[in-house]
């Protein structure tokens, strides 16, 4: 299983490159979330799996290596080219089937012809391009995507998949088992207008909690941090017409080398994008970084235990 303390340096320059962060920083807190769907599923040779918000490839590459035929759609351009990136690591002569040519069975040991081995694309799929696809798993692993923008495809996949495939939705845990809620924070007061708040401090703006531990609120610049309830994803599988057929829950413990690294790394989730348009990026950062205060350690590293939990549907 790949670390989940990140261990390198870049330049300062490189600060603003959000989705380079996310990718050598954040996404591999994940792991253990990728790991244990994968492994709960059987993904593996004959497995055709597709990943909604694939976002630097982290999980596909993962899922191939297991021996998947693995397709990803992002509507991030630069997370896509990372993803791109690391994917292009793969075997160019893999014996890996074009999924967008297959139909049958969720799972099979044959492939009608050789492609490239694995497939990214642009945006969000729709009925059309995944009718015949015959992908046997389907996933929505970032916790960050908000349920209005995940629904449009889960109700294609729904529309399309074959009779029994997994749809796989990840959320964060109870706010009392993740210790990234604290932090969290820090994104939803700054984001709320000013004399937002309710007596409860959470605010009273109009948003639509979702169903990934997000909310989308007027604000148009990202996704409020909001935990989930604890229906919410069996929820948003209902409304796409998925069946719910169990769940899980994963340790993801967030590890930093330092504080500049977690700032970073959290900054590169989105979660603090509606913040940043609502301040600035320096009272964001300072904020964010006194919030880790109570999670460094006396060696410089910051470790926050979390738990995100993941819903098996399927079709």
């Amino acid at each position: 299983m790949a670390p989940t303390l990140y261990r390198g340096s870049r330049p300062a320059k490189a600060h603003t490159d959000r989705a380079r962060d996310w990718a050598e920083i954040q996404e591999r807190m994940l792991v253990p979330l990728y790991d244990a769907v994968h492994e709960r599923l059987g993904v593996g040779p004959g497995t055709r799996l597709l990943a909604l918000n694939c976002g630097s490839g982290l999980a596909l590459l993962l899922a191939a290596a297991r021996g998947a035929v693995v397709t990803g759609y992002d509507t991030d351009p630069a997370r896509l080219r990372l993803a791109r990136e690391r994917l292009g690591t793969l075997r160019a002569d893999a014996h890996i089937a074009e999924p967008a040519h297959i139909a049958g069975p969720a799972h099979t040991a044959e492939a009608p012809h050789i492609a490239e081995p694995f497939r990214l694309r642009p945006g969000t799929p729709d009925a059309a391009g995944l009718r015949g696809a015959g992908y046997g798993v389907v996933t929505a692993l970032d916790p960050a995507v908000p349920a209005g923008a995940l629904r449009p495809a889960l109700a294609a996949v729904a529309a399309t998949a074959c009779k029994g495939s997994a749809v796989v939705l990840a959320g964060w845990g109870p706010p009392e088992r993740c210790a990234a809620a604290a932090v969290l924070r820090v994104a939803a007061r700054l984001a709320e207008p000013r004399g937002g708040s309710g007596p409860d401090g959470a605010g009273t703006g109009a948003g639509t909690r979702t169903g990934t531990g997000t909310r989308t609120d007027a604000c148009p610049a990202g996704p409020v941090p909001r935990f989930s309830g604890r229906d919410d994803l069996e929820d948003l599988a209902a409304e796409a017409g998925l069946h719910p057929d169990g769940s899980g829950r994963v340790a993801c413990p967030f590890g930093y080398p330092d504080q500049a690294a977690a700032v970073r790394g959290l900054l590169s989730t989105g979660l603090f994008d509606s913040a940043v348009a609502a301040t600035d990026p320096q009272q964001v950062e300072k904020e964010l970084a006194e919030a880790l205060h109570p999670y460094r350690r006396r060696d410089g590293t910051v470790r926050m235990e979390n738990v995100f939990r993941y819903l098996v549907a399927r079709a």
